[in-house]
């Protein structure tokens, strides 16, 4: 649960960059909050209203988990925009996002892995 919450404290923080795990976690734990949301709205019968306001709400979040990840193997966050291409850009942009991180330090910072803890 820490990588979701980690992602949130990040707000807006598209400088940087987002392991493996811390990206693809949060995008887990978003879209099982999403879909309880979504079956409480059905059973409420409000339309999708509480999914709707989730869904902004971790809007910004999840696009600055997105462009640090994508700085992550060292690509420019930029690349989102690819995700505008019907099919192909997604498929592409999953790539991206499950290869792996560059070990070295990069233009964007130095590997969240090798990063002590906290």
């Amino acid at each position: 649960m820490h990588w979701y919450v980690d992602v949130l404290k990040k707000y807006a923080t598209f400088s940087g960059r987002a392991s493996r795990p811390e990206f693809w976690m949060f995008t887990l734990i978003s879209l099982v909050v999403s879909i309880v949301l979504a079956v409480i709205d059905v059973l409420l019968g409000t339309g999708i209203i509480i999914e709707t306001v989730y869904d902004v709400a971790v809007l910004l979040p999840s696009l600055a988990v997105s462009v640090r990840r994508l700085h992550d193997t060292d690509r420019s966050g930029w690349w989102l925009l690819i995700g505008l291409i019907p099919i192909v850009g997604l498929i592409v942009l999953i790539v991206f996002w499950a290869a792996a991180a560059k070990p070295q330090e990069n233009a964007y910072g130095t590997n969240p892995q090798k990063v002590p803890a906290r």
